[in-house]
């Protein structure tokens, strides 16, 4: 291994001190960074001659992008973070105390640590360019700054700083500079080693008038209230240690000294890292790295078929937001193939939500260019022997599936892609109606598709590994987040959702009310209650699949006989317009032996359904990985981020070991 920190001193006396972790693709402080750093501040500390420092990447998009998120996770005693914190405090202190001016040549990822780093720098110069970000995102990873950040950058730009790390926003080059986080910048094609070496001159000369402002925090304690209202209305109510700890650090740090406030923030770091919500945000934090490229979720050195015509059959809901998707995210022309009254409904929706799009800026194109994408038939006409890939996603009845694949396989290439967008229906079930049933697969979307990010895509029995890879690399140009499963009665999200409807409907039937349920499952994160969910859904839909599944379930039969499917549906569900449940319905819900219990006994209730069912989908090898069922949990159902997926949280909780005598992870 190479040294970490390599130090240049020039004719001039200029230490260049140029950082590189060997073999990884980010710089972060690992143990071998800060025994590299320590070796270079001894040789700055005792070298005679040097009249300032320049601290450099050797990395082509990356300046240092902060703590080593793996080591953290790690770490499970106080003292162990305690350890951690004097590496980085004395680091910087060390940094703070050179009797010479050190300036930080910023090009690429400046992330926490990283920037904590370079606010412990004398001044700051960036080059813009695409990689270029700076800021503090730990509260996103559970976390806060806790190597100086939360009492540094407010004393060097105030207020504003609250909202940066309690967000975790990462800023451009040029908005860090407006906002005074860099000093000087220097556009994508300068010289940054040149330019930095010309601030360190007018530094050392004096001339380089620093913005250093004398910060005024008489107000803090107005503004950290309505930051703590501004987190709580983000986290519906639920104090997550991260933002909340960072905060106070801030409140409490910025009315004494910056000596005494980085104390403060030592505490509240060490208290932090030790939260199960830290380690199930660092947690999401990896899993969502390895879904962000589908392709990289491909066999290794597949080489996907080449796509360049998409079609679609059926435009109805699910239909629709598929053709949305391909449309804006690629420049394959989309075929949709329906009954003559589908056809321009469906148009005019698809334009209605482009438009959305284009208002936002949220499209790379006119919506016209767009659109000219788009050809719609009723009948299987020459342009379906060009498409690479169908995506079936019309009615959910197997005769109506049997009947489509019939037709198509007249009409389509023998290479052709055919996946089906069921959300019930076995992918096995349906193969033998396709012809080659190697090159069929399932490609399950969730509603609205051009809002939802996941997607599961599903091996039949017969599915080639293929046919799995060029439907990953499919998912990748969508920008889609995939997880792979096999067959399985609702393949992986739906099969977890169920326990929470099972088990909701039974805590009303035994006379708890149906706003303490959906409460309950509010308040541990979830973005909507489980009888507002069957409401939004669908009553009847979630009635059929009970009774395909031949569970008896008499609430939800007697509310449907009532017609009521639901308010978006039929006018008439569990709730009122307002929100409110609707009186009405109480009669229809059948009682069971009465049998009231506290919110968080219908928390655990419904979490433990959803992990046992996690394990029978392990169990079964309907996931080769406990990872690919936390994904769809958390982009599927909205399961909160902190907790790391339910079976993460399983672990973190110690549910795992009760159940099973062992951690899924």
């Amino acid at each position: 291994m190479g040294k970490v920190f390599n130090m240049v001193v020039d004719g001039s006396g200029v230490g260049v001190v140029t950082f590189d972790v060997a073999g990884e693709k980010m710089n972060t402080w690992t143990e071998e960074a800060f025994n590299g750093f320590d070796h270079v501040m001894r040789e700055l500390e005792t070298s005679k001659g040097i009249s300032g420092v320049i601290f450099i990447s050797g990395k082509p998009e990356n300046f240092l992008a902060g703590a080593n998120l793996k080591m953290i996770s790690q770490i499970d005693s106080a003292e162990e973070v305690r350890r951690f914190l004097d590496r980085f405090h004395g680091s910087f202190a060390r940094l703070e105390a050179l009797g010479f001016p050190a300036v930080a040549a910023i090009h690429g990822h400046c992330l926490g640590g990283g920037l904590e780093f370079v606010l412990a720098c004398t001044a700051r110069i960036a080059k813009e360019g695409k990689s270029t970000l700076i800021g503090l995102p730990e509260c996103n990873v559970g976390l806060f700054p806790g190597a100086g950040g939360t009492q540094r950058l407010p004393r060097l730009i105030g207020y504003p700083a609250l909202e940066l790390i309690l967000k975790g926003t990462m800023l451009p080059a040029a908005k860090a500079y407006e906002m005074g986080i860099i000093d000087r910048l220097i556009p994508a094609d300068g010289d940054l080693l040149a330019s930095a070496k010309s601030l360190l001159e007018e530094v050392i000369a004096g001339t380089a008038n620093l913005k250093r402002p004398l910060q005024d925090f008489t107000q803090i304690d107005a503004v950290a209230e309505m930051a703590k209202a501004g987190i709580l209305k983000a986290t519906k109510g639920r104090e997550i240690p991260g933002p909340m700890l960072a905060l106070k650090s801030m409140h409490e740090g910025l009315k004494v000294s910056l000596a005494e406030g980085i104390e403060i923030e030592k505490k509240n770091f060490v208290e932090v890292v030790l939260t199960k919500e830290a380690k199930g945000s660092i947690n999401t934090f990896f899993i969502k790295g390895m879904t962000d490229k589908p392709q990289a979720m491909m066999t290794k050195g597949f080489v996907p078929k080449p796509l360049k015509k998409v079609a679609v059959l059926g435009f109805g809901t699910m239909g629709r937001g598929i053709v949305i998707d391909t449309l804006r995210n690629t420049q394959f022309p989309v075929l949709v193939k329906d009954v003559p009254e589908a056809l321009e409904p469906g148009k005019a929706f698809v334009r209605k939500i482009l438009d959305g799009m284009a208002e936002k800026k949220r499209l790379k194109e006119p919506v016209d260019a767009i659109m000219s994408r788009l050809t719609v038939t009723t009948d299987y006409i020459d342009a379906f022997r060009e498409a690479d890939i169908v995506i079936e996603a019309v009615f959910e009845e197997i005769g109506v599936k049997k009947q489509v694949y019939g037709e198509l396989g007249k009409v389509v290439r023998e290479d052709c892609i055919i996946a089906s967008n069921t959300s019930s229906i076995p992918i096995t079930s349906m193969a033998p109606f396709v012809a080659k049933p190697e090159r069929f697969g399932g490609i399950h979307f969730f509603s609205p598709v051009w809002l939802m990010q996941l997607v599961e895509v599903i091996r039949g029995e017969q599915t080639a590994q293929e046919t799995i890879d060029n439907l990953l690399n499919f998912a990748g140009l969508i920008r889609k987040r995939p997880i792979v499963c096999r067959d399985n009665a609702g393949f992986v999200v739906n099969a977890m959702l169920f326990p929470n409807f099972v088990n909701a409907l039974k805590y009303i039937e035994e006379g708890n009310s149906i706003e303490k349920v959906d409460r309950a499952m509010t308040r541990f994160g979830m973005p909507v209650g489980p009888i507002r969910l069957i409401d939004e859904v669908g009553i009847d839909v979630l009635y059929k699949i009970f009774v395909g599944m031949g569970i008896k379930q008499e609430t939800v039969k007697s509310v449907v006989e009532a017609g009521r499917l639901g308010l978006k549906k039929s006018g008439k569900g569990f709730f009122l317009k307002d929100g409110s449940v609707d009186p009405e319905v109480l009669p229809l819900i059948v009682k069971r032996p009465p049998h009231e219990v506290s919110e968080e006994e219908i928390q655990m209730g419904i979490f433990t359904a959803m992990v046992q069912m996690g394990k029978d989908i392990l169990d079964r090898k309907i996931v080769d990985d406990v990872r690919m069922i936390d994904v769809g949990i958390i982009w599927g159902l909205g399961f909160p981020a902190d907790k790391g997926g339910p079976m993460k949280w399983a672990d973190l909780i110690g549910l795992s070991r009760k159940l099973y005598g062992k951690n899924f992870y």
